[in-house]
């Protein structure tokens, strides 16, 4: 199977475990599912999940095994992307093509939605790995959660608005996106590794490791399709960072090195899992693709 074949066919099933798993209407929550329904399943990449699917795989885990992990990490990357769309934070109107989420709905609505989103990520992964020892299961949530604490997510998207112009140094920059986007992307591994009943050891050294340098990779590819991408492939605006005086790597190298150091860490990402030999060719192809798309 080509690497593509693997995205098309992780994409697709992701997005039919996620359909049958999110909640549905209630008479009395409706508008609130709608809201969390609408923002999950509505495409992307699914980046996040093909990190937990081609990891778990490669280390022998089924993709049933695989789908508690795959489908928290989504649903914690489409509350983050409610709350960051909002007006008090990126105020953005567009995601993924479609009006971002307090536009289709309301603001009140959207931060429920975002709020929801993050508890039903939890009782995922506390209800649906029951078939996993319990050190397992309890690893999961504390990786989960620390990726998206003061240490990750919302540290990085607190240090993200201080930074609103003015100039961050290189050294900052990247300390802001190993939380923002670098510590979920860690996280991805890391799941994708404990589902598979990798708890610690060298194996998880060189998969944590994989993750951080391709965190970082697929930021600075990011912060390129800012400036070089269009807003219908990239189904977000273009130009938001400028627009909005948000200090980028493309801003503050220029393209040309920063384009440099996405490839610098992508080759660091596929050094970090030589050590797994055969089974870590997903994996490399994995970190070629995230600097390489085009959305």
């Amino acid at each position: 199977m080509s690497f593509q074949s693997h995205i098309a066919a992780v994409q697709a099933h992701i997005e039919q475990v996620l359909d049958a798993w999110l909640p549905q209407d209630d008479p009395h929550t409706t508008r609130l599912c709608q809201a969390m329904r609408y923002s999950v399943l509505n495409g992307g990449k699914r980046l996040r999940a093909l990190l937990v699917y081609t990891t778990g795989e490669s280390l022998g885990a089924t993709r049933a095994q695989l789908d508690p992990a795959a489908a928290a990490v989504e649903i914690i990357h489409a509350y983050s992307l409610i709350h960051d769309d909002l007006p008090a934070m990126d105020d953005d109107d567009l995601r993924r093509g479609r009006p971002s989420c307090h536009r289709a709905f309301d603001e009140g609505t959207a931060i429920l939605a975002g709020d929801a989103l993050q508890a039903f990520a939890f009782e995922l992964l506390a209800t649906r790995t029951a078939g996993m020892p319990d050190a397992g299961r309890i690893q999961m949530m504390i990786t989960l959660a620390a990726a998206i604490g003061t240490l990750g997510m919302a540290g990085g998207q607190a240090i993200d608005l201080g930074a609103v112009g003015r100039q961050l140094s290189r050294t900052e920059l990247e300390l802001m996106h190993r939380r923002k986007t670098g510590a979920l992307i860690t996280a991805s591994v890391e799941l994708g590794a404990q589902s598979a009943g990798v708890l610690a050891g060298a194996e998880m050294a060189a998969l944590r490791r994989y993750g951080d340098e391709l965190g970082l990779a697929f930021q600075i590819q990011d912060d390129i399709l800012d400036v070089t991408g269009d807003t219908t492939t990239l189904g977000k605006p273009q130009g938001s960072d400028a627009l909005q005086d948000k200090p980028s790597y493309a801003s503050i190298l220029g393209l040309e090195a920063a384009r440099a150091l996405a490839l610098q860490h992508r080759d660091q990402a596929v050094a970090a899992v030589a050590p797994l030999g055969s089974r870590a060719g997903l994996l490399r192809d994995m970190a070629h693709f995230v600097v390489e798309r085009a959305y």
